[in-house]
């Protein structure tokens, strides 16, 4: 049975084609992972099936009875409400049905007899409907599910407007989770959440009884939760039965296939045209070669296979720096109230190490802090000689008015637009992308114009906050083989440990630095 379908669906930006003519089925039960390259419309595919967008041309429908839970990758929560409040919302159908019934019990003190067995039925069929829900036990059901996804050490009753990235994510991914839907939707859910976390979401959806359509580029973890998957690319929607490896075995047979068609074709429109130049002035050929010209007409020309722009990372390194990058005394960082107890840590040229450990214990806070950005509660920080350092941070901001180009010549206006041009291209962004906002862009399209930015500059100290979040599964393979060669030294944060585990030298875990319980 089919929950959702999709027919002859069309939808462009301007002049760019991002869908023609798609079409799309979800059936019950089945767990969908929809993939493609950055920039190739998953997005905007969940944004349309969604109804936040309207298709330029098509059907989208939905069985009825169906609800629908999307985990957007830019949902915003109410500054002001605790999480314990953002989580509760999950049940606000149930709160009203609830408040509705406690109105009707006010209301029989003065109701008639007829009246007041008319409303006992609804009280009975509203009672009814709270139970079947387990509505006296919802708070059961937060402090589970929140559990599951590490909301509980960070308090339930901290303020939504202080929690950093991840943090947000899991509070949504959390609230989403207890709607309980028929169908979800989760757009990169893995971003920003930690190892345990993942391993967490990642048995949630395997034992998940119903349909959902997931959008990720952490291999592994798809590999591990889908059945199917539809693939983005060149405007086209195609479904391949199977998980992510599967789907890229026959991927790979697919594009071998059509560019052996497309040279066997193109070899007999060469044979054909030849025939034809040689035998039309002839008056004894002259009706074979008429005839070879209606066949070559008539031939339905095949497109040659497009490959899709890949990326290629490369960091400009700096003069060699001391041996020393930087020697941590007693530092403790934090804001209002301190993150760690007091550190002593060294990192020495040459070393590349990767930060691990559950969001909210100060990943992203050592990194600022060791960088001048923050002022550490206690303690100090010595930093090394003949350091240049080069800083990726986490989120970007999603007002950013400028261009690709503008936002590169903002910070380097000595290079000429040609220059600019192919800085962006190396990093495997089009002419398209390149004109656009930088708002406007995909997470990993805006991930790989700070890339580039990074890139234009002599670096001997790569400082990385989640650089893997948003790019796409090319992007990271070529990012990994970048920081692989990089001579210099790398101090990386990322929750993925098939990115850095057969690179890092060292691996440092917060958990064991943290003044919090984990």
């Amino acid at each position: 049975m089919s929950v959702l379908t999709v027919t002859e669906m069309s939808h462009g930006f301007g002049a760019r084609k991002i869908f023609q003519d798609v079409s799309f089925r979800l059936l019950k039960g089945e767990h969908v992972g929809l993939v493609g390259a950055n920039g190739e419309g998953k997005s905007t595919f969940l944004d349309i099936i969604t109804g936040k967008l309207m298709p330029d041309a098509g059907n989208v429908e939905w069985s009825n009875r169906v609800t629908v839970g999307y985990l957007d990758q830019h949902t915003v929560l109410t500054k002001g409400k605790t999480i314990r409040e953002a989580l509760r919302e999950a049940f606000q159908g149930m709160f009203d049905l609830e408040a509705e019934m406690l109105k009707i019990y006010e209301d029989m003190a003065e109701a008639s007899e007829e009246e007041l067995v008319k409303m006992m039925e609804d009280v009975g069929e509203i009672q009814s409907i709270l139970e079947s829900n387990s509505f006296y036990m919802i708070d059961a059901k937060i402090e589970e599910i929140a559990n599951g996804l590490g909301l509980r050490e960070i308090g339930l009753d901290k303020d939504v407007a202080d929690l950093s990235g991840g943090q947000r994510t899991k509070v949504l991914l959390t609230k989403l989770l207890l709607q309980n839907p028929t169908i979800l939707i989760l757009d990169e859910p893995t971003n920003y959440l930690d190892v345990e976390h993942i391993e967490w979401l990642k048995r949630y959806l395997k034992d998940y009884e119903n349909a959902f359509i997931l959008v990720s580029h952490d291999v592994p973890f798809m590999n591990d939760v889908v059945n199917v998957i539809y693939h983005v690319v060149n405007a086209t929607l195609t479904r391949y039965t199977g998980d992510y490896d599967s789907f890229m075995k026959l991927y790979e047979i697919k594009k071998q296939q059509q560019q052996q068609a497309y040279e066997r074709q193109q070899q007999e429109v060469e044979r054909l045209e030849d025939f034809i130049a040689r035998n039309k002035a002839r008056i004894s050929t002259t009706g074979r070669a008429k005839s070879r010209q209606k066949q070559l007409d008539k031939m339905e020309r095949l497109e040659r296979p497009r490959e899709k722009v890949k990326p290629t990372f490369q960091f400009m390194e700096a003069r060699t720096p001391g041996k020393l990058i930087f020697q941590a005394t007693d530092l403790v960082i934090g804001y209002d109230e301190p993150l760690t107890k007091p550190l002593n840590v060294t990192l020495e040229r040459g070393k590349k190490v990767a930060i691990r450990g559950v969001n909210g214990l100060g990943k992203s806070t050592l990194l600022r802090t060791l960088l001048g950005i923050l002022k550490p509660v206690a303690g100090r920080v010595e930093m090394g000689d003949y350091l240049f350092p080069g800083y990726f941070e986490q989120e970007s901001g999603r007002d950013n008015n400028n261009t690709a180009i503008e936002e590169i010549w903002e910070e380097y206006p000595g290079l000429t637009n040609f220059e600019v041009r192919q800085a962006l291209a190396k990093c495997g962004l089009t002419n398209e992308h390149i004109t656009s906002q930088m708002m406007v862009l995909s997470g990993g399209e805006n991930a790989k114009v700070r890339l580039c930015k990074l890139m234009l500059r002599e670096i001997n100290w790569l400082i990385l906050d989640e650089p893997t979040n948003h790019l796409d599964v090319d992007a990271k393979e070529e990012l990994k083989r970048a920081l692989k060669e990089f001579k210099g030294t790398v101090l990386l944060v990322s929750h993925e440990p098939d990115f850095y585990e057969d690179w890092v030298t060292d691996v440092w875990n917060v958990e064991d630095w943290t003044t919090k319980i984990v």
